[in-house]
C-alpha cells in the first residue's frame, strides 16, 4: 500500500469545504490513516516548499514567498491517506495546480478557479484548495515531515476487500 500526504489549504478550511473533498477520497477506497488540524510556521512550511518541494528552487522567491504568505492566511489540515497506487490516483484526483487548467470532475476543477496571473496582480499565492505528494519520495518526506510514526494508524475498513487487494 502506499501513502499520500494531503494538505488542505487555508482557502479550503476558510470555504468549509473539507468534508466534501474527504468524502471523494474515501469513496474512491482510500483510508485516512492520520489528520489533524495546525497553523504551520514559516519554518515548517520553508521545509515543505524548498527543503522537499524546492519551490523556491524552480519557481524563484517571489512565487515562493507568496505562497509561503497564502499558507499563513488560515489554519490547514493535513492528512495521510493510504491506498493502492495512492499517490498517483490521488494527483489525478486533485486535477492540475492551476485550477483553470483542471478538468470538471478533479477536486481543483470543481473547487477552484484562480489563475496564476490573477494571483500574481494581487500578489498572492493561487488558491487552489488542496496539496497532494507529487511522487512516492516526495510522499515519504513530507509525511515524516509532518507527522510522526506515531500519529500514523493502522486498521482495516470494512471495505478493504473490496479496494485492495487480496493477503495472501
Amino acid at each position: 500500500m502506499e501513502r499520500s500526504l494531503i494538505i488542505f489549504k487555508p482557502d479550503a478550511v476558510l470555504r468549509g469545504i473539507i468534508g466534501e473533498i474527504i468524502t471523494r477520497f474515501e469513496r474512491a477506497g482510500f483510508k485516512i490513516i492520520a489528520m489533524k488540524m495546525l497553523q504551520p510556521s514559516y519554518d515548517d512550511l520553508f521545509t515543505h516548499y524548498e527543503g522537499i518541494g524546492t519551490l523556491k528552487t524552480r519557481k524563484g522567491d517571489e512565487i515562493f514567498e507568496s505562497q509561503l504568505a497564502s499558507m499563513q492566511d488560515g489554519p490547514v489540515i493535513a492528512m495521510v491517506l493510504e491506498g493502492v497506487e495512492a499517490v498517483e490516483t490521488i494527483r489525478k484526483m486533485v486535477g492540475a495546480t492551476e485550477p483553470k487548467s483542471a478538468a470538471p470532475g478533479t477536486i481543483r476543477g470543481d473547487y477552484a478557479h484562480v489563475t496564476y496571473g490573477a494571483a500574481a496582480s494581487v500578489g498572492r499565492g493561487v488558491a487552489n484548495i488542496i496539496h497532494a505528494s507529487a511522487d512516492l519520495s516526495e510522499a515519504k518526506k513530507e509525511i515524516s515531515h509532518w507527522f510522526s510514526d506515531s500519529e500514523l494508524h493502522t486498521y482495516d475498513t470494512v471495505h478493504q476487500p473490496f479496494t485492495q487487494p487480496r493477503k495472501k
